[in-house]
């Protein structure tokens, strides 16, 4: 079942123009990142995450890759951030590592309001390797 998320996920990615997958390049990690409502989740699979599926709550789904590795694994990270909407109201993120087989995923849920952009701010980190930032909007609509 936890399979099915990361390829509804992925999925999303390439059917979705208003929510597209992203990705930054930083030296020899690529960062895959997107911020989706919740309600694309089906019932089932928002239920397996933990993830509350209403209409007013996004996901976020962040994949880090080792390029220098074999076969461009996922690789753990330390992550944390903040998700701040346009009066500036800030909203902790909380991370969850999701481990199946060889992937590895974070997946973490903001509030937000119909028609409302969200500026997301990531600090990711492994070991003393990789150190980075990522800031990013997403606007968010309701179904």
């Amino acid at each position: 079942m936890r399979r099915i998320l990361l390829l509804v996920v992925l999925w999303l990615a390439t059917v979705s123009i208003a929510y597209a997958e992203q990705n930054l390049q930083v030296g020899h990690y690529n960062i895959h990142y997107m911020a989706l409502p919740s309600t694309f989740l089906t019932p089932a699979i928002a239920h397996n995450y933990g993830i509350e599926r209403t209409a007013y709550t996004g996901f976020l789904n962040i994949v880090v890759q080792d390029l220098n590795q074999p076969g461009k694994p996922m690789v753990p990270v330390a992550i944390s951030g903040i998700a701040t909407n346009i009066l500036d109201a800030r909203f902790k993120l909380k991370f969850r590592e999701i481990r199946e087989g060889s992937s590895i995923y974070y997946l973490a849920e903001c509030p937000y309001r119909d028609t409302e952009e969200i500026r997301f701010q990531l600090v990711i980190r492994k070991d003393n390797d990789l150190n980075t930032t990522l800031d990013f909007s997403q606007k968010f609509f309701n179904d």
